[in-house]
C-alpha cells in the first residue's frame, strides 16, 4: 500500500478561505502540509467546516452510468467488458486501491472530541464521518471483498499497521454496520439542504444491509451464507422505520409525466420523494448539462430492458408469441409508462429540433448502438439555464420500499399488505396494477427465472417480480451493476445488448404515425445526392441507412444482414468467469509494496 498522505488538501484550502485572524496567523506559523489539530478542532464551525469538506453523493452523471451492464450498449471501455474480453490481471486491473479519503476521515475521528462544543453536535459530526466512512468500505468490499480496516489516521511511520495484512470480509462489514448504525443514531435530522441528514443516513444502512444480506445468499464462494439474514433484518427494520416515520412519500402528478418529472425538474427541493438533491444551478456555478452525451450517443439503452418493462395492464411482454420481432413503434405500444418516460419514444418532440419543434422526432441509428435512446436525465430544451439548472435526486424514497420489499420477500416475511406498502405505492405512481404475491408465485415468469436461476423457494415468483421493479424503477441511476453482482447473476453480462428489430431493409415508420421515416438500404447501394432522395407523404425527405453484417461498410448493424433481425452491438465474445470476475485483485505493485495484502483472492494472479 502507498503511504498515506498527513493532510487532508482540502481542509487547507477551506481554512484559506475563512476570515478569522487566528485561522490565517497558524496557517503562517505552520506548514501546510501539516495543520496542528490543537489549533484547528476547536468549534463547531470547525467540525461543520471540515464535515462539508468530505460531502460526496451521486450526480448527473449517474443517468450515464451502468454502461458496464446488461441495460447498456457502449463502445467505451469498460472494465468489466474489457475483462471478459481479455486476459486480464493484477497487473492490468489496477484501478481502486486509493486510501487517501479514508485518511481525511480518520484524521478527523482522531480530533474532533477537541472541540469546545457539547456531545450531541460531538456525535453529530462524528456520525457524519462514520457514514463516509462506511460508504468508503462498502466501495473497497463490493470491489475487493477482504481489505485492510484502519479506525485511526495513520502516520507514515507506523510499518506495523501500513503494511498489515487484509482484514476478512465480515470484520470489515460488521465495522461499516457499526459505523452505520451509530450514525443513524446520532446525525442530526435538521441539516441543511443538499447534505445528508439522518433519514439518508437511514437509507445507506439500508442499502448496505440489504446489499450484504444478499450477496452472503446468492455467493457461496463466501461460504457466508448462515449469516445473510441478520443484514436483512437490518435492512427490514430500518427501511420499516423510514417507511413508517411518514417524512417522505411517493411523487405524483399526471401519470404520464409524475416519474419522468424526478429527472428534469429545476428545483426537487420540496420534493418529499427526494430524500437527499444535488443542486444544480448556473448561478451558482454548478453545472450539470449532460445532454450531449445521451443525445449523441455515449451509451444506448438494451433491447433487453425494454422488454423487461411489463404492459400497461400489468400482463408480460414476453409472454406475447411475437415479442422478439415487434418493432420500435410497437415496443411502446400500451407498456408501463415508466418506459415513455424513460426512453426516447415515437412521437417525441424535441426542443433541438427547432424551428420544427412540432414535428416528431426521429430517432437516430448509428452501429455499435442500439437505435434506442435515454430519455431519462435528458434535459428538452435549448436554454442553457434551463440545461445546466436540472437536480438530481441523490436519494429517492422509492428505494426505501424497494429494498423493504426485497429483504422482506428473501427473509420469507414478505405478505401482500407489505407489497401494497411498497411496490405496489411506486406502480400507483403510473397507475400500474398493483403486484399480487399470490399470483406472482403461481405464475413464475421464466424469462426472469432464467436471468436468475439461483432464486427457489416458495417466493421465486415474487422475488423475480421485485427484481424486476427495482431494474425498472432505478434504470440508468447506478444500481444495476451492483444489483447483478449481488444476485450472482454475472453470467448476464456475457451478452452482447441488441437493439431495434428490423425485420429486414425497407421503410420504416420511427415516430408511429404510420408514415416510413428511414430506408435501409443494401450496403451495396449508393444512397441518392440529398435532392434526389426519396420522400415520404409528408414531403419530408427519408433518413437513408446502409444495413448489413458487423464488419460491413454499412451504416446499421442487423444480426441476419439483408434478412433482418435485432440491431447488434459487436460480436466479440464474452466471458464471466465465476466466481472470479465478481471481484477484483489487489493491484500489482501494490503487493511489492506490502507483500502482506497476498494471496490474491479467487484465482486472481
Amino acid at each position: 500500500m502507498k503511504k498515506l498522505l498527513h493532510l487532508p488538501i482540502f481542509l487547507v484550502a477551506a481554512i484559506a478561505l475563512m476570515g478569522t485572524s487566528c485561522k490565517k496567523d497558524f496557517l503562517e506559523r505552520y506548514p501546510q502540509t501539516a495543520i496542528p489539530p490543537e489549533l484547528f478542532f476547536k468549534s463547531e464551525e470547525d467540525l461543520n467546516l471540515y464535515i462539508t469538506g468530505l460531502l460526496t453523493m451521486n450526480s448527473r452523471g449517474s443517468y450515464i452510468s451502468d454502461q458496464d451492464t446488461d441495460d447498456k450498449a457502449t463502445t467505451g471501455a469498460m472494465e468489466i467488458k474489457t475483462m471478459m474480453n481479455g486476459s486480464p490481471t493484477s497487473q492490468n486491473v489496477t484501478a481502486g486501491w486509493g486510501w487517501g479519503r479514508l485518511r481525511n476521515i480518520n484524521y478527523f475521528m482522531d480530533n474532533y472530541a477537541r472541540a469546545n462544543v457539547n456531545q450531541e453536535a460531538k456525535d453529530h459530526y462524528a456520525g457524519l464521518a462514520r457514514y463516509y466512512r462506511a460508504m468508503f468500505y462498502m466501495d473497497k468490499v463490493k470491489r475487493f471483498s477482504d481489505v485492510p480496516w484502519y479506525s485511526t489516521a495513520l502516520n507514515p511511520s507506523d510499518s506495523v499497521n501500513l503494511y498489515k495484512p487484509r482484514d476478512p470480509r465480515t470484520l470489515v462489514m460488521d465495522s461499516v454496520m457499526a459505523d452505520l448504525a451509530f450514525a443513524g443514531a446520532h446525525v442530526r435530522e435538521a441539516v441543511p439542504v443538499g447534505t445528508p441528514g439522518k433519514w439518508v443516513v437511514k437509507l445507506m444502512q439500508a442499502r448496505v444491509a440489504l446489499y450484504e444480506g444478499t450477496y452472503r445468499l446468492y455467493h457461496p464462494e463466501l461460504n457466508l451464507k448462515g449469516t445473510a439474514t441478520a443484514f436483512l433484518d437490518t435492512a427490514i427494520k430500518v427501511s420499516e422505520e423510514i417507511r413508517l416515520s411518514k417524512k417522505y412519500e411517493i411523487y405524483t402528478s399526471n401519470p404520464a409525466t409524475a416519474y419522468g418529472e424526478l429527472f428534469n425538474s429545476a428545483s426537487l427541493t420540496a420534493n418529499k420523494e427526494v430524500m437527499l438533491v444535488n443542486i444544480y444551478d448556473q448561478d451558482l456555478k454548478k453545472s450539470g448539462n449532460n445532454n450531449g452525451n445521451i443525445i449523441n450517443y455515449e451509451q444506448s439503452p438494451s433491447r433487453d430492458l425494454v422488454q423487461t418493462y411489463l404492459m400497461a395492464d400489468g400482463t408480460r411482454f414476453t409472454d406475447k408469441p411475437n415479442y422478439q420481432t415487434q418493432q420500435f413503434v410497437q415496443e411502446f405500444t400500451g407498456r408501463d409508462p415508466r418506459l415513455s418516460q424513460t426512453m426516447f419514444y415515437p412521437g417525441l418532440k424535441l426542443a433541438v429540433n427547432a424551428p420544427n419543434v412540432a414535428v416528431p422526432h426521429v430517432v437516430r441509428l448509428n452501429k455499435n448502438f442500439s437505435g434506442y435512446h435515454q430519455l431519462k436525465g435528458y434535459i428538452n430544451s435549448t436554454d442553457s439555464k434551463i440545461l445546466d439548472g436540472a437536480d438530481f435526486p441523490a436519494y429517492r424514497y422509492a428505494e426505501v420500499l424497494l429494498i423493504l420489499a426485497e429483504a422482506k420477500a428473501e427473509r420469507g416475511s414478505l405478505t401482500q399488505e407489505d407489497l401494497n406498502n411498497s411496490i405496489n405505492l411506486i406502480r400507483n405512481r403510473v397507475n400500474m396494477p398493483a403486484l399480487v404475491m399470490a399470483t406472482a408465485n403461481a405464475n413464475t415468469d421464466p424469462v426472469l427465472a432464467a436471468k436468475y436461476p439461483d432464486v427457489s423457494g416458495a417466493n421465486k415468483g415474487v422475488i423475480l417480480e421485485i427484481r424486476r421493479e427495482r431494474r425498472v424503477e432505478l434504470a440508468m441511476e447506478g444500481f444495476r451493476f451492483d444489483d447483478v453482482n449481488r444476485w450472482h447473476a454475472g453470467k448476464e453480462l456475457e451478452k452482447i445488448p441488441e437493439g431495434m428489430y428490423f425485420p429486414g431493409l425497407g421503410k420504416y415508420d420511427l415516430t408511429g404515425d404510420g408514415i416510413e421515416d428511414i430506408i435501409l438500404v443494401d450496403k451495396g447501394t449508393a444512397i441518392p445526392p440529398s435532392g434526389s432522395q426519396e420522400t415520404n407523404s409528408l414531403g419530408v425527405k427519408l433518413v437513408y441507412y446502409k444495413a448489413g453484417l458487423i464488419g460491413e461498410d454499412v451504416t446499421v448493424y442487423l444480426k441476419n444482414g439483408n434478412s433482418g433481425g435485432p440491431i447488434v452491438t459487436e460480436t466479440r465474445l464474452r466471458n464471466f468467469k465465476e466466481p472470479q470476475y465478481y471481484y477484483r485483485p489487489v493491484p500489482f505493485n501494490e503487493l511489492l509494496v506490502n507483500p502482506k495484502l497476498a494471496p490474491q483472492l479467487f484465482s486472481w494472479q
